[in-house]
């Protein structure tokens, strides 16, 4: 008996595919310092909310790997759970992430675990992010509402119900920060 694909599904897949693939150049490019392959994660004008920095990604990836460059000899960005709720030609991802950065000074190490919450456009047939809110919710074992000021970033909610920023549909921080 032969069965005939299901196209509808079977591009399903496919796109979520490219998604996870898109994010993971982003991690890559941000571990390797590799610019063009950051900015390959994300259309032109994305924003990016890393909370401590908001912007384009053309402000951002020079921001980023300033601080990269002169905080570590070198990271590892890990993802791990991952879901993705596809609309046609906008998808919605909540990625938990960890990263390991080699300190120049100071502690050996900074170990931070967050979220990456992203709306990704498809245009073209390319899947890329559109809008990002990166949230740390520990670093080195401290949970989010105790974190120094330094590291604590209002950027998003928190929660462990439909009020966290993973259910905003569409994803717009800046209706949440406070004047």
């Amino acid at each position: 008996m032969t069965t005939t694909p299901d196209l509808r599904r079977l591009q399903e897949l496919i796109d979520r595919q490219d998604i996870h693939d898109t994010l993971l150049r982003y991690t890559r490019g941000v571990d390797r310092l590799d610019e063009e392959l950051v900015r390959s994660a994300y259309w032109p004008g994305a924003i990016d909310d890393h909370g401590v920095f908001r912007g384009t990604v053309e402000e951002f990836v020079p921001w980023a790997f300033a601080g990269h460059r002169s905080a570590h000899h070198g990271e590892q960005h890990y993802v791990t759970n991952h879901t993705c709720d596809l609309d046609g030609d906008v998808a919605h991802t909540e990625t938990y992430f960890v990263m390991v950065g080699r300190n120049r000074t100071g502690t050996p190490v900074t170990l931070h675990g967050g979220r990456y919450i992203d709306r990704l456009e498809k245009r073209d047939g390319k899947w890329r992010i559109a809008h990002r809110v990166s949230m740390v919710e520990w670093v080195g074992g401290v949970t989010e509402p105790d974190l120094p000021p330094v590291a604590r970033e209002d950027n998003g909610v928190v929660a462990r119900d439909r009020t966290d920023t993973s259910y905003d549909r569409p994803l717009l921080t800046e209706a949440r920060r406070t004047p």
